[in-house]
């Protein structure tokens, strides 16, 4: 009985020894770091829009992608939106809550276009494109996306407001604020 158990634990101890030599000479490769959700949905976005020129009738290389071809990608997207917005005929045409359903279009929402094209036009000069050919960046695709931006504002009944607005009149109503309490002290 002894001499199974020595034989036993001689055979474990020489396994360990065997696979510790192993370890020493097979390194494994460094952990691969996760990528921020930022990354990943760049990666994504730059997949999808690389997938829609390959599917267009011919097929468009990234070279020949012009601003058109980005914006026809934007409204191609709508198709899979989620905001509801109200046509000009509709009942609930610029009510921010209506009461009941309508038969209006769902589209993208303008905050998600916009961010869409900032993580896309990122992912352009990350592949090597030139800041000054970048699609993403072309002047059509910024007024595009404002009015967008306000017909989708209009059709809710939420005038959209610039943030930097309102900071301006925090400043305003501080300095009002200072000026009374000066006025009231004298």
């Amino acid at each position: 009985m002894s001499t199974s158990v020595t034989k036993d634990s001689a055979e474990g101890s020489s396994r360990s020894n065997t696979s510790t030599a192993d370890h020493h000479h097979h390194h494994p490769p460094p952990p691969v770091q996760p990528l921020s959700r930022y990354e990943s949905q760049k990666r994504r976005d730059w997949n999808t829009f690389g997938q829609y020129l390959k599917n267009q009738r011919p097929p468009v290389s990234l070279s020949q992608c012009s601003c058109n071809h980005v914006l026809d990608f934007l409204r191609y997207l709508d198709q899979f939106g989620k905001t509801k917005v109200h046509l000009h005929g509709c009942v609930f045409f610029g009510q921010p809550d209506p009461p009941a359903p309508c038969t209006c279009p769902l589209r993208q929402a303008w905050g998600s276009l916009d961010a869409l094209i900032g993580r896309l036009r990122a992912a352009y000069e990350e592949h090597g494109g030139s800041p000054e050919t970048n699609p993403f960046g072309n002047g059509a695709i910024r007024v595009y996306l404002r009015e967008v931006r306000e017909c989708q504002a209009k059709a809710r009944g939420i005038p959209y407001k610039k943030k930097k607005k309102k900071k301006h009149q925090i400043k305003a109503a501080a300095n009002d604020e200072a000026k009374s309490s000066k006025q009231a002290a004298t």
